[in-house]
């Protein structure tokens, strides 16, 4: 069992934001492979879990409604229920202001980069030893970075980003099915952005 976790902040009013590419990304995900595809959600680990099968691997993808810089709650209460190895049965995504609007990075391990959700799953997991796929939003230039992740994407972003978004959908099937190194080599390739930070 693998189990995806798609990173960002509940209600309507958050929709659309920088911060929620996380979500995006789960919701494209939960579209395709959900169980039946694009079946309800349920209420558990305080979040919004949906199982999917994807090729013949169970995965579960996880959305904390605990706000962003809460998330490890939800993280570590469905990994242990599920007495899963974080280190290759966990992939966290997320946004990232480090990288173009579009572009991914995956990688096994890393620090937070400033990131408070990233931050909190690697506190409350008590280790930086488990997956994350990035996703770019664009560096906030002059904006204050809180307000500029909090802010919805401009036309011309949300252009270059859902292409990205489908194609971080199609990196995290690849890492549940083929595994972490499998979705680096192929989908790292691909991306269209700098390196960035290590995050």
């Amino acid at each position: 069992m693998r189990l995806v976790v798609g990173l960002g902040n509940p209600g309507i009013e958050h929709q659309g934001t920088r911060h929620n590419a996380g979500f995006e990304v789960l919701d494209r995900l939960a579209r395709r492979c959900g169980d039946p595809p694009g079946g309800a959600a349920k209420s558990r680990f305080a979040g919004l879990l949906v199982e999917a099968r994807i090729g013949d691997e169970r995965v579960l993808l996880l959305k904390p409604t605990t706000f962003m810089n809460l998330s490890g709650a939800s993280v570590l209460e469905a990994v242990r229920f599920h007495k899963l190895d974080a280190v290759t049965d966990l992939l966290v995504v997320t946004d990232d202001f480090s990288l173009p609007c579009g572009a991914m990075r995956l990688r096994g391990q890393g620090g937070d980069g400033g990131h408070n959700g990233l931050a909190d799953i690697t506190r409350r997991l008590g280790s930086d030893q488990w997956a994350r796929l990035r996703v770019g939003v664009d560096p906030p230039g002059r904006v204050p970075t809180e307000r500029y992740v909090l802010g919805v994407f401009t036309p011309e972003q949300r252009e270059r980003l859902d292409p990205g978004l489908d194609e971080a959908a199609e990196a995290a099937a690849c890492w549940a099915t083929e595994g972490l190194e499998v979705a680096m080599n192929r989908f790292n390739r691909r991306g269209v952005g700098a390196p960035g930070k290590e995050a």
